[in-house]
């Protein structure tokens, strides 16, 4: 059985929709980061960043539990467990791959920041509405986007007409572009792909897993200085 330590945010729905996709059963847990049960010490053996998803699956290779962290080498792990999503040869798994680090080393990390600085920073107390760090993670994060957009020109998904990890990693990033204060009404493939994936049952189911969960993190204060106020742990 697979134990998913989870909590809506991006990197969390890459995790459930994958699993939806592959139509893994799995037992939730939930890690409320704005409670700051990210830091408990049997959380932090499994996810030693203090980040999730987490993952726990007690038929790992050779038949013995693995834990794992890291969103993108949960789906990588995954893939390799079921043969779905991962490519069919050598040069799909070389397209999936490369798109996958793109959004683990790229989109992610500037989105995340833009949602920071853009909605999270200005509501901070004090308040820290820093116009340069503002405009530099829009325009990387519009940059990236423009990047998705013409890989999608002739292509229904990023890794070529097949759906897979790369899609699922990419996706819930950039489905958020409105907080990303991005305006792609010029960019009609990355529209259109927005809106293909969305299509899918499995990534709204997915997608909704325990939405109801997910806060607002401009009102509660108490959670921001939980996430953003953490200091090195040594």
């Amino acid at each position: 059985m697979i134990d998913l330590y989870y909590w809506p945010t991006p990197n969390g729905w890459k995790i459930t929709i994958a699993l939806a996709e592959m139509g893994l059963d799995y037992n939730l847990h939930m890690v409320n980061i704005g409670a700051g049960e990210q830091f408990k010490p049997d959380f932090l053996k499994i996810s030693p960043n203090n980040k999730m998803p987490a993952l726990v699956d007690s038929d790992g290779p050779d038949g013995k539990p693995i834990s794992m962290f890291e969103s993108g080498a949960i789906l990588q792990y995954l893939a390799r467990k079921t043969g779905k999503f991962g490519g069919s040869n050598a040069r799909e798994q070389a397209e999936v791959e490369q798109w996958l680090m793109w959004q683990m080393g790229g989109l992610g990390p500037m989105a995340g920041q833009a949602h920071h600085f853009l909605k999270y920073a200005p509501s901070m107390e004090p308040p820290n509405d820093l116009p340069y760090a503002k405009d530099r993670y829009r325009n990387e994060t519009g940059r990236l986007l423009a990047v998705l957009n013409n890989r999608l020109a002739d292509r229904e998904f990023v890794a070529g007409d097949f759906f897979s990890i790369a899609d699922m990693a990419i996706w819930p990033w950039a489905s958020l572009w409105e907080n990303q204060e991005q305006d792609i009404s010029k960019m009609p493939h990355l529209m259109a792909y927005l809106d293909r994936v969305h299509a899918r049952p499995a990534v709204q189911k997915g997608r909704a897993i325990a939405k109801e969960s997910r806060g607002n993190l401009q009102d509660d204060k108490a959670a921001q200085k939980i996430l953003f106020g953490q200091k090195p742990r040594v």
